[in-house]
């Protein structure tokens, strides 16, 4: 099995290679895809999304025990079929701020360089001040169908705390308060998948295989990648490059697998090295989660979106709370004057939003998620055996409690606003409702979860820690690329899917102009 590119994950970014690089019919592109086909009926309900945790659609990652968390292990979700975490995620489209591609610095990268790769992946449905977005692209960029009314009224509580409401969120600056964009279509989930792989599978020249999932890259005597090989032995040849997407975990683990990385861990795990490259699985950042959870006293949140009635409004109109993606409206904050940009995301969801979602609510309520959007805690990614470490190393730096402290502050602010007094009652657990920052400090170590955002262990740059360079190539290993969110020097102070369809439609241009 030969082509001219071999793409392995067909997550966000993979899809995007596949349809870009097979637009051209004299190339051939294959795609390997670990998981199956994204046939279920949870993936086309945008409130279902947490049905698919701990499933075979998803890779069911923990990480190791957090000191600074309890001692605690982490549930980490990440999608395992075609479209990847586009499948299973809540769909919120949140490119950032300026300030985010600006700092990292790096040429082809800032800001005004990469917003035409956003803009080229969208296609805007409803307002579109400013013509912020692009109308024209795969990715279907729509508003909430059904918001909520809670919602709405969270909204207006933090123009009552003097957050301003944004025209559009997805702006040079996000400082402010909005309803969040999502990527659906007529109130069912948009997909990378939906949006840029099922319309080009039809092609001659693309070849897309599910259950392949891919052990290692193969490399030549002289070091340079000619392949993958797959779980069962299979070997899938590339005469141009080998391309990993297999996201922030899988990406530097297959490098890892295939010998590139620090040489004394690789050796420690079992693996011969083949290059030296220490900052694989290194930098590892993601967003970390803290929430104030109350009752809500009117009986109007998502805890009845599955009743007889809405079902039948979802499947017969797509409309109703099934619609919804949880995290129906942002605020982008900053916790003092002196932060450059916004440091604390407040994420709304008119339901009390534990446990990933996994159990169903005990009542109705609402949630005021906290996320700290720069953490300056970074973590990593190492092996044991051909098994995956994943380590965090959540709040090991001072100012993240910091911040997420005051983040929490800000959130019993917002809920205690005017707006909201008609719905927001007492504490719901693991929330309690306490004013002392060492009490704040605890809760945030006990209960605190991902929100799903894991980037940074293949970092892009030119300094001794890179992974890739400018144009994502892996630093010393000729023929192969690395393009997901573990390129990102730097989390964006936004959502990774954004940013990961646009750094997967640059690549496509770096890669067909190489």
């Amino acid at each position: 099995m030969e082509y001219d590119y071999v793409i392995v994950g067909a997550g966000s970014a993979g899809c995007v290679l596949a349809n870009r690089l097979s637009a051209d019919p004299s190339v051939r592109v294959a795609l390997l895809e670990a998981g199956g086909a994204d046939r279920r009926m949870e993936i086309r309900m945008p409130a279902a999304f947490s049905k698919l945790f701990r499933t075979r659609y998803d890779w069911n990652y923990t990480t190791a025990p957090q000191a600074a968390m309890s001692g605690r292990r982490l549930y980490w979700p990440r999608g395992r079929t075609l479209g990847g975490s586009s499948s299973i995620n809540a769909m919120m489209w949140v490119r950032g701020h300026r300030a985010d591609y600006d700092a990292w610095d790096l040429p082809g990268w800032s800001y005004d360089e990469v917003l035409p790769y956003f803009r080229r992946s969208e296609r805007r449905v409803g307002s579109n001040h400013g013509g912020v977005y692009g109308t024209d692209g795969p990715l279907y960029i729509s508003e909430l169908r059904s918001p909520n009314v809670v919602t709405k009224a969270f909204l207006r509580a933090c123009e009552e705390v003097g957050i301003p409401r944004l025209e559009e969120l997805n702006g040079p600056s996000n400082e402010g308060c909005s309803q969040t964009p999502v990527n659906q279509d007529r109130g069912h989930r948009w997909s990378a998948a939906d949006a840029y792989l099922r319309p080009a599978m039809t092609r001659p020249n693309l070849t897309v295989r599910t259950d392949a999932q891919v052990r290692r890259v193969l490399l030549d005597e002289g070091g340079r990648a000619t392949g993958v090989e797959c779980g069962d032995g299979r070997r899938v040849t590339a005469a141009k490059e080998v391309i990993l997407s297999a996201g922030s975990i899988g990406s530097p683990q297959l490098l890892m697998l295939s010998g590139i990385g620090d040489p004394d861990e690789l050796r420690a795990a079992g693996v011969e090295p083949r290059h030296e490259l220490p900052g694989v699985g290194r930098n590892l950042m993601d967003h970390l989660a803290s929430a104030v959870l109350l009752e809500c006293l009117e009986p109007v949140t998502l805890a009845r979106a599955e009743t007889v009635g809405n079902i039948a409004r979802y499947l017969l109109g797509r409309k109703g709370m099934l619609t919804s993606n949880v995290g129906e409206a942002v605020a982008f904050i900053r916790t003092t004057p002196d932060e450059p940009a916004p440091d604390i995301e407040l994420l709304f969801a008119p339901v009390p939003f534990a446990d990933h979602g996994m159990t169903p609510p005990s009542g109705h309520g609402i949630t005021v998620g906290v996320i700290l959007l720069q953490p300056e805690s970074r973590g990593r990614v190492t092996l044991d055996g051909d098994q995956v470490v994943i380590d965090p190393c959540y709040l090991t730096a001072e100012a993240d409690i910091r911040r997420m402290i005051a983040g929490l502050r800000k959130a019993r602010e917002v809920s205690q606003a005017p707006a909201l007094k008609p719905y927001a009652g007492a504490a719901m657990a693991p929330y309690e409702e306490v004013d002392d920052d060492e009490e704040i400090d605890r809760l945030v170590r006990r209960h605190s979860e991902t929100l799903y955002h894991p980037a940074g262990t293949c970092k892009m740059g030119i300094d001794d820690d890179a992974v890739v360079d400018p144009s994502l190539r892996v630093i010393g290993v000729p023929g192969l690329r690395v393009v997901d969110a573990s390129v990102m020097p730097m989390l964006n102070r936004g959502h990774t899917q954004a940013p990961t369809i646009m750094i997967a439609e640059k690549a496509a241009d770096l890669i067909k102009t190489s």
